[in-house]
This record gives structure tokens, sequence and C-alpha cells, in this order.
């Protein structure tokens, strides 16, 4: 609701100029993937995101979008 607030505040005041981050709020990720592995695989995936300077984050979206695109899910909201 605060963002709801604030994006309409920004485009109130300062119309087309809203820069692109403040429009980043309105493409905002807002859903989880939970899943259970080893913590073992865990630790030593994370430790490898983080000695190649990435996020285990990124690297999974990356993952699904590849994932994605070769098994035709191409319905990308983007």
């Amino acid at each position: 609701m605060y963002i709801h607030w604030y994006a309409e505040y920004s485009f109130k005041r300062y119309g087309d100029r809203m820069s692109d981050s403040k429009r980043k709020a309105k493409t905002k990720k807002d859903s989880q993937l939970v899943i259970r592995l080893h913590r073992e695989e865990r630790d030593r995936f994370v430790e490898l995101c983080d000695d190649l300077d990435t996020s285990a984050a990124r690297e999974i979206r990356r993952f699904i979008k590849s994932f994605l695109k070769e098994h035709g899910g191409n319905d990308d909201p983007k």
C-alpha cells in the first residue's frame, strides 16, 4: 500500500520525469519459491556464487528464465 501511494504521489508530482528506479517499483518481484535441499549442497552453491561474484537468487532466476525459454514458456510478463 505504501509503494502504491508513493508511486501515485511521485507521478502526480513529477509526471513523466519519474526516474527508472522509481518505475521499477511497479515491476517489483512479488513471489517466492521455497525449495528443500541438503545443507551441504546449498552451502556449496552459495559459496560458489560468492566466488563468482553473483548471488544464488540471481543464478536461480537465470536458470528459471532459461528453462522457460527452452521449453516453450515464453509468456514473460516483461
